[in-house]
C-alpha cells in the first residue's frame, strides 16, 4: 500500500512577513532538512518550497509527522520555541487535497500576485534538490512531470500568464505611481538576485527612471546592467548612493536589517525617499517610516493596481481550474493503476511459476513439437484466468476499494510468500 501524500504550508495568506522571515530557509537549510527528513523518517517522496511568500514541505509517508517537520525546521532555524507557530501552518493530510495545492502553487494561483511566474521555477530548483538526494520516488517525479505539463497547458492554452504580473512586477508598478510627478527618477536597486533580477527587468516599463545597480557580486551586477543599460556601483558605495536615490529596492538576504532608521536619518530628505523592501528576512526596518519623509513597502503590502494584464489573467483562474482537474483526475488514475501493478505482476509471477512446474514434471519427455503446442494452451488458459481479476482489481480501484481486493488476492495465492521465495 502506497504512503498518503501530505503537506504543510506557512504562506502569506496564514502568516505575516515577520512570521515568514523566521521560518524561511535558504538552498543550505533546505538541503540539510531534506537530509534529516531522509535519514529520521525514511523519506522518498519529499520536496520542501521556500520563497518570500511560502515555505511548504510535501512528503509521503503513513503518518502525520507535521509537528516533527516543524520542529525540524525550529532545529535549522535556531527556534526554540518553534511548535508555537504550528498555528501558522495549514496541514493537509488528505492525498487529493495536498496534491491539489502544489497544483494551485505551481501554476501560480495561490501567489500573492496571482499568476507569479517565479514559482515554477522555485518548484522545479526544490523538485531538482530532493532528486539530487534520491528523495524522488516514482510517485514524485511522476506527480512533478505532470505539473510540468499542465504549466505547458497553462501557457498554450489560456491568459493566465501573459504579460508580467509577479510580486517585482507588481513593486515596479507601485514605484511608478508614487514617482508620476518627479521627473526622472533615480532608482536604486540594492541586490540581484532572483527577485532583483526581475525588478532590474521590468523596470524598462519605467523608461524615464535613471537606474543604478549595486550587489555583493560585482560581476553579476555588471552583467545584468550591460544588457539593460543601467548604471552599477561597488556594494561598498550603495549608502552614498542611497542618499541620492528617489527610489532604494533591497532584495538582499541579511541575518539583520541592512537600512536602519539610525541610518535613514543620516539622509537629508529633500521631498520624499521611497524604500521597497523585497526581502525576507527584512532587510530594512520597519521603523524607519518614523524618519519624515521616508515612505516603506514590504512584500505583505505591495499590492498591483487590476491593470489590465491581471484582470486578463483572473479571467483566465476558471480555465486553469479546469485544466488543473482534469492533470489531477490523469494523476489519480496512473497512482491507481501503479497501486495494484505490483499485485498484478505477483499475481501473474506466481501463475506463471505454477505452469512452469507442471510442464516440466508432466512433459519431461515430450515432443518438441507436442511440448510447444500445450505451452501455448496453458499460456492462454492463464491469461483468461487472469484476465478477470485484473479486470476486477481496477474496478475496485475506481471504487477505492483496492486495498481490500489486494488482501484478498493475496491471500487466497499467498502472494506474499510467493513473491519473498524469488
Amino acid at each position: 500500500m502506497q504512503n498518503k501524500f501530505r503537506a504543510l504550508s506557512l504562506s502569506y495568506k496564514s502568516a505575516p512577513v515577520e512570521i515568514r522571515e523566521l521560518i524561511s530557509l535558504d538552498d543550505t537549510s533546505i538541503q540539510s532538512l531534506l537530509i534529516k527528513l531522509k535519514d529520521f523518517f525514511s523519506l522518498t517522496d519529499t520536496l520542501i518550497v521556500s520563497t518570500c511568500n511560502r515555505t511548504e514541505v510535501y512528503y509521503a509517508h503513513e503518518l502525520d509527522l507535521s509537528t516533527e517537520i516543524i520542529k525540524l525546521i525550529g532545529l535549522e532555524k535556531g527556534l526554540e520555541d518553534v511548535v508555537s507557530y504550528i498555528e501558522y501552518f495549514n496541514i493537509f493530510n488528505n492525498d487529493k487535497e495536498a496534491i491539489q495545492h502544489l497544483f494551485k502553487v505551481s501554476m501560480g494561483l495561490e501567489a500573492q500576485v496571482v499568476g507569479d511566474m517565479q514559482i515554477s521555477n522555485q518548484i522545479k530548483r526544490a523538485y531538482q534538490a530532493a532528486a539530487d538526494l534520491d528523495m524522488a520516488g516514482p510517485f514524485l517525479h511522476r506527480l512533478m512531470h505532470t505539473i510540468f505539463f499542465t504549466n505547458k497547458r497553462v501557457v498554450q492554452e489560456t491568459a493566465f500568464r501573459d504579460g508580467a504580473a509577479s510580486v517585482s512586477y507588481a513593486a515596479v508598478e507601485l514605484i511608478e505611481e508614487l514617482t508620476s510627478n518627479t521627473y526622472q527618477p533615480r532608482v536604486l536597486l540594492i541586490g540581484v538576485g532572483e527577485i532583483g533580477e526581475d525588478v532590474a527587468k521590468n523596470m524598462v516599463h519605467i523608461p524615464e527612471a535613471k537606474v543604478t545597480i549595486t550587489n555583493r557580486t560585482y560581476e553579476k551586477a555588471q552583467a545584468l546592467a550591460g544588457n539593460l543599460g543601467y548604471e552599477v556601483i561597488p556594494f561598498e558605495n550603495c549608502i552614498e548612493a542611497m542618499k541620492e536615490a528617489d527610489v532604494i529596492v533591497s532584495s538582499i538576504t541579511r541575518s539583520k536589517p541592512f537600512i536602519t532608521k539610525e541610518l535613514v536619518k543620516t539622509f537629508d530628505i529633500q521631498s520624499y525617499k521611497l524604500f521597497v523592501d523585497l526581502s525576507v528576512p527584512r532587510s530594512i526596518e520597519t521603523s524607519v517610516e518614523d524618519v519624515p519623509g521616508a515612505m516603506l513597502y514590504n512584500v505583505d503590502n505591495i499590492r498591483s493596481k487590476a491593470s489590465e494584464t491581471l484582470e486578463r489573467r483572473l479571467a483566465s483562474v476558471p480555465m486553469v481550474e479546469s485544466i488543473i482537474e482534469e492533470s489531477i483526475e490523469e494523476f489519480f488514475n496512473w497512482k491507481k493503476e501503479a497501486m495494484v501493478s505490483p499485485t498484478i505482476n505477483k499475481f501473474k509471477n506466481a501463475l506463471e511459476q505454477i505452469r512452469k512446474e507442471e510442464l516440466e514434471r508432466h512433459l519431461k519427455n515430450a515432443d518438441p513439437k507436442e511440448y510447444a503446442i500445450i505451452d501455448k494452451i496453458t499460456k492462454s488458459m492463464m491469461q483468461k484466468i487472469i484476465k478477470i481479476p485484473v479486470v476486477q482489481l481496477k474496478a475496485a480501484c475506481k471504487r477505492e476499494e483496492a486495498d481490500h481486493m489486494i488482501d484478498i488476492l493475496s491471500d487466497l495465492f499467498d502472494l506474499d510468500k510467493e513473491f519473498s521465495k524469488k
